[in-house]
């Protein structure tokens, strides 16, 4: 073998070597992407799992505010909705945006069904309305701690495949870009 050979051959295994191990650090990064929604979607099951509790504690006592009541439970089904879209793929960027308009109307929902709890104290005093309130503070902190999670494992997802020379392989290994929440 010629010198041009072994450099050729060289050049060759450093470019596999490169190729590999860009992959490999694209996977992971992608990985902790759904790691991230696992835990953003284990808050929103509990989210799920707290809400029915507060409006079925508040149905009778608030019958004459069924509108707040019923938007705050199509809000949460939009947003069931969207998590299981969304859990399927969770790189998609345009589910990721349906989850997130979903999430700001549960968000609206729910501040206007708690505002109108705020004028009725007598409500408030209801056992199994204060622990409902409870669950949800304690989980809304939760979500915001795995939705940032989230964003932060898709920003660096997102800055590795636009970085060149990374950026040639994305097209190749079918590495698109993720979506936040």
């Amino acid at each position: 073998m010629t010198g041009t050979e072994i450099a050729a051959l060289a050049i060759a295994a450093v470019a596999v070597f490169w190729m590999v191990g860009a992959y490999n650090r694209l996977t992971r990064l992608r990985n902790d992407i759904g790691s991230a929604w696992s835990q953003f979607d284990a808050q929103l099951q509990r989210r799920a799992a707290a809400l029915p509790v507060l409006l079925d504690a508040l149905d009778e006592p608030m019958a004459a505010e069924r509108p707040a009541l019923d938007a705050v439970r199509g809000a949460e089904d939009q947003v069931r909705q969207a998590a299981e879209a969304l859990r399927t793929a969770p790189l998609r960027p345009e589910r990721a945006a349906a989850l997130v308009i979903a999430l700001a109307q549960l968000d609206s929902a729910l501040a206007r069904l708690l505002a109108l709890l705020e004028q009725h104290p007598a409500l408030r005093e209801i056992e199994a309305v204060g622990v409902a309130r409870r669950e949800l503070h304690d989980v809304d902190l939760r979500l915001a701690f795995a939705r940032q999670l989230f964003n932060g494992a898709s920003e660096v997802y997102n800055a590795a495949i636009e970085q060149f020379p990374t950026r040639v392989l994305t097209g190749f290994f079918r590495f698109g870009p993720a979506g936040r929440l």
